[in-house]
């Protein structure tokens, strides 16, 4: 992914629910680390509903369209729609780092904080990837790599400290940004998915 974790994945037994959630955590980091190719869209189109779930509530619909996006698109115009909005010439349209989206005053402190807390859970960025470690798909395996530790209230509050602090300060208005952009198609499908599952992440979270 973007932002690669080098720590060893804990062998420890998730819930149906759990490996679900860090599916779609995964999901987000690949689709925001480069453009879908067309093997990505078709195991999107051909997933199935999301169980458990009302039809007609936002995750829900969110999802039904992102398989119905992913079934239409063409994956060369996918990676084409990315490469123009997502990476640029020069500067990009829209970027995909929590500090960008912070006041000017916290940029720098949030990404020395995250620094911090990576190295406090034994994790490090490959040094190979170009990107911060505050890119929208190393965050994303960060929550999948924290979803593995467990679901006992130690490691969910660890989930919920890390998304509280680095996800729900930016997330709502980098989507809104995202739906907004004139050169986005496919990727507004994606932001609506994104937006819709963060949403129920935090509402999660403020139950705890």
């Amino acid at each position: 992914m973007t932002v690669r974790i080098e720590a060893p994945r804990p062998a420890s037994q998730v819930s149906p629910e759990d490996g679900a959630r860090a599916d779609f955590y995964t999901l987000i980091s690949r689709l925001f680390h480069a453009g879908p190719d067309a093997q990505l869209l078709a195991a999107i189109a051909g997933a199935g509903d999301i169980t458990g779930e009302d039809e007609t509530a936002p995750l829900a619909a969110a999802w039904r369209a992102l398989r119905a996006a992913a079934a239409a698109m063409d994956a060369e115009a996918a990676r084409e729609e990315y490469d123009h909005v997502f990476v640029g010439t020069g500067k990009a349209e829209i970027t995909p780092y929590a500090s960008h989206y912070l006041a000017e005053s916290m940029q720098e402190r949030v990404l020395v904080r995250l620094r911090v807390a990576l190295a406090e859970m034994g994790l490090a960025k490959n040094q190979s990837a170009a990107e911060y470690e505050d890119h929208l798909s190393g965050l994303c395996e960060v929550m999948r790599h924290l979803i593995f530790f467990g679901s006992d209230d130690v490691a969910v509050r660890k989930q919920k400290s890390f998304f509280l602090e680095y996800l729900v300060p930016w997330y709502a208005a980098f989507c809104a940004t995202v739906l907004a952009s004139p050169n986005t198609d496919f990727y507004k499908h994606v932001a609506r998915f994104v937006k819709a599952f963060l949403d129920v992440e935090s509402s999660s979270f403020e139950m705890i």
